[in-house]
């Protein structure tokens, strides 16, 4: 079974980014090296701060969906549940 993945990037000067992908570590790889004309890109988005997995792309969708919509204080609130000092975890995914 696949999974899918609602994930959360930021920079030096803290702008955030929320995704959704079916393969976390080709994504994360894709922004950070690949470096295609993006927002990611344009901000040099380079550490992963948060993700949670979904069994359904419909679910990971509607999750994106949500936090997306939400106010930069709220997606503060739900990194810090994860990830409280905003370290890129990255390093620490078991891709």
């Amino acid at each position: 079974m696949r999974d899918f993945y609602v994930y959360i990037l930021t920079n030096s000067a803290g702008v955030l980014y929320v995704g959704v992908t079916s393969d976390l570590e080709g994504r994360f790889w894709e922004h950070t090296v690949e470096r295609r004309p993006s927002f990611v890109a344009k901000y040099n988005l380079d550490r992963l701060i948060f993700y949670e997995d979904y069994p359904t792309a419909r679910d990971a969708i509607a999750r994106e969906k949500q936090i997306k919509g939400w106010r930069r204080s709220k997606k503060i609130a739900l990194i810090r549940t994860m990830n409280p000092s905003w370290r890129d975890l990255s390093g620490h995914v078991q891709w």
